[in-house]
């Protein structure tokens, strides 16, 4: 496989931003990335998810498992990839579920797929869910790993970076005046 630099991709599709975001963890960056801008460009976002394809695709994977929203793209064209299942859960009540007919069979063995896993909130709750339903989750997929450490899931990322966050109360932005942008879907 030829190499490819997942970060001018990024760049070439606007996907890196730059300004004051209030992450869904709660917390502030300087920096946000935005995997929809990759996304809306179907020959890109299949050459950054077969770095992805490319790591799993010796594990026994049945189904790939999105979270909504970020996580539906990316978990379709890893599945495409594959050749497996991929299907989504979504928040209904502020609670992740899967939903629209979806079926985990007990035993099924999942990868998790998300756009960008900061915190690995969303990655978690979609685990739980799945694992109650007596799937077996075996890593998580992402396009972006933003070093998330809290996560004891082996993470398959096509890329790692590090962007600074910053608790409200000490956010650097906040103290020069200026407000938060809340790019993602998740709702506080």
């Amino acid at each position: 496989m030829m190499s490819i630099n997942v970060v001018e991709i990024l760049k070439e599709c606007e996907a890196l931003l730059e300004g004051h975001f209030l992450l869904s963890s709660g917390k502030h960056s300087n920096k946000y990335c935005q995997c929809a801008k990759l996304m809306q460009y179907p020959d890109k976002t299949e050459k950054v998810i077969a770095i992805v394809a490319e790591k799993v695709k010796d594990l026994d994977i049945d189904v790939v498992v999105g979270p909504a929203m970020g996580g539906i793209t990316a978990a379709y064209e890893l599945g495409r990839q594959l050749g497996k299942r991929a299907i989504f859960t979504e928040r209904e009540n502020n609670l992740m579920t899967l939903r629209r007919g979806f079926e985990i069979k007990p035993g099924e063995r999942i990868l998790i797929m998300e756009d960008v896993v900061t915190t690995g909130k969303s990655s978690m709750e979609t685990a739980r869910v799945l694992e109650n339903l007596g799937g077996e989750i075996i890593g998580l997929g992402c396009i972006v790993d933003r070093k998330a450490s809290e996560i004891s899931l082996p993470i398959f990322s096509a890329v790692e970076l590090e962007f600074e966050t910053y608790n409200e109360g000490s956010c650097p932005l906040c103290k020069d005046g200026s407000a938060p942008v809340k790019p993602g879907s998740r709702k506080f």
